[in-house]
């Protein structure tokens, strides 16, 4: 991951690019740095993802409530103003919004398991 300098995002000015769930849809804007992935992402109504995702995040959310199913069977409630964390690779998961959510998802290098850690 490089330095950041300061800067200020108008989530305003991101455009929304869309994304077909399993069942239907999301919409992400999304700031890019090297090593680090900043996004607002809104799912609507009815969303399950259409996929099991590895990748680590940290996942705030903004509006709404969201479902973390994990491919253990295991799922959590993430409501407004609640807080995930998982590192890359430590469980497979997947997003499923009955009635639409907004979140703030951030992933990046910084999430990468650390091998020496969990041994």
């Amino acid at each position: 991951m490089s330095n950041i300098p300061f800067e200020t995002i108008d989530w305003n000015a991101i455009p929304k690019t869309e994304h077909a769930g399993e069942t239907g849809i999301a919409f992400w804007q999304t700031v890019q740095h090297p090593g680090l992935r900043t996004r607002i992402v809104e799912y609507s109504a009815g969303y399950v993802a259409d996929h099991w995702c590895q990748k680590g995040h940290v996942v705030h959310c903004l509006e709404g409530e969201v479902t973390s199913e994990l491919e253990t069977g295991e799922s959590f409630l993430l409501k407004k103003g609640m807080t995930y964390i998982v590192s890359d690779d430590l469980s497979s998961h997947r997003s499923i919004s009955k009635n639409g959510v907004k979140l703030l998802i951030i992933d990046g290098d910084f999430l990468k398991l650390d091998e020496k850690a969990v041994k």
